[in-house]
């Protein structure tokens, strides 16, 4: 293993069960390449092990999973004209395709804050337990990204047009509504989470989770359903805008307001990025076309920028290029969804850019 994730990945074997710990609590878990690459080859030895039943994934520390990658590292990169971000996206996409199609049940524990890549290694489980702590979020279009990590796969099959209203307001959500939008499986209280995690040790998933889980407390989408269908159904982010602060509701006025903050080309090459992922047919393929996106975004000015706003300085005051919707065109959104630079391998496949193949 990688000495930079011996401590910031911690892993260990109990019964029947294997334990990933992502261990920078003081960063809130933000993964690092390093991180990414300890948690595929100890998934490659459990994969292999006959005494491995289940893979367990939690965060040290009281705030949560994992906040998402280091995006200081990121803009400080794009920045410096580096590729090392690129690198670091490859690694984790594919991860996430290898945590999607693993043998074996993999158990998530979406306690706390679970943003970015914290949902790429949790939500494409197959066991994703959420907590009354859980807050879950794709906040990208708030620092000039676009949801990646698979994030536009599962938003895109959401029911009706909550994943369209989540990737571009990049808000999170509790426990109730995770649930409700297929990022989650099961609810069980935080109290109960260690003796939970504790069971797998010597016990099926399946009991584990009768013994624990719990019907989750209230959440807001069941109710809103209505206008976040009628209004997120738009074939533009305008149109969405103007549907949502023609509407009564004052959620959906303030769900206007929210994405009016975010990046006007963020939010353009979202939802297209969500619709096309909507007809692309694997995860695979659509990872493809998020490192593309990806790719395009790093040499973009409003990720350096919005990082800088939300992180670095948190002024909170992001100088947006273009600032408004209607200084973005259709040409600029496309070329998020241009070939990948030479040079560049694709997820895949073995050419640069090439589509996708059958994962890892």
């Amino acid at each position: 293993m990688d000495p930079d994730a011996t401590e910031a990945v911690l892993l260990r074997a109990e019964g029947r069960a294997a334990r990933i710990t992502l261990n920078r609590p003081r960063a809130l878990n933000a993964l690092t390449r390093p991180m990414v690459r300890a948690v595929d080859t100890a998934l490659t030895a459990w994969e292999r092990d006959g005494s491995v039943a289940v893979v367990v994934l939690a965060g040290a520390g009281e705030r949560g999973l994992c906040a998402g990658g280091d995006i200081r590292a990121i803009r400080a990169d794009a920045l410096a004209g580096g590729r090392a971000s690129l690198e670091f996206w490859r690694d984790e996409y594919r991860l996430n395709a290898r945590i999607a199609r693993f043998p074996k049940p993999y158990v998530a524990l979406m306690d706390g804050i679970v943003m970015g890549g914290g949902v790429g290694v949790s939500a494409h489980g197959s066991v994703r337990v959420v907590t009354e702590r859980s807050s879950v979020a794709m906040p990208e279009t708030g620092i000039g990204f676009a949801p990646d990590v698979g994030g536009t796969y599962l938003l895109s099959r959401a029911p009706g047009e909550l994943g369209t209203l989540l990737a571009l307001t990049g808000e999170p959500v509790g426990a109730a509504d995770a649930l409700l939008c297929g990022l989650a499986d099961h609810f069980v209280p935080a109290a109960r989470l260690t003796g939970f995690a504790a069971s797998l040790t010597d016990s099926e998933v399946a009991d584990a989770v009768h013994r624990y889980a719990e019907p989750a407390p209230e959440g807001l989408f069941a109710a809103r359903r209505e206008w976040i269908d009628s209004c997120c159904a738009g074939d533009s982010v305008e149109e969405i805008v103007e549907r949502l602060l023609d509407h009564g509701d004052p959620g959906a006025k303030e769900a206007a307001r929210t994405i009016l903050t975010r990046s006007p080309t963020s939010l353009k090459v979202t939802l297209a990025a969500l619709r096309r992922a909507r007809a692309l047919g694997s995860l695979e393929e659509v990872l493809e076309q998020e490192y593309r996106v990806s790719c395009a975004a790093f040499r973009s000015p409003d990720l350096v920028e919005g990082v800088r706003a939300q992180v670095v300085d948190k002024d909170r005051r992001p100088r947006w290029s273009p600032a408004e919707l209607s200084g973005v065109s259709e040409a600029a959104v496309e070329r998020f969804f241009a070939p990948l630079p030479e040079g560049v391998p694709g997820l895949f496949g073995d050419g640069e850019g090439s589509g996708a193949g059958s994962g890892v």
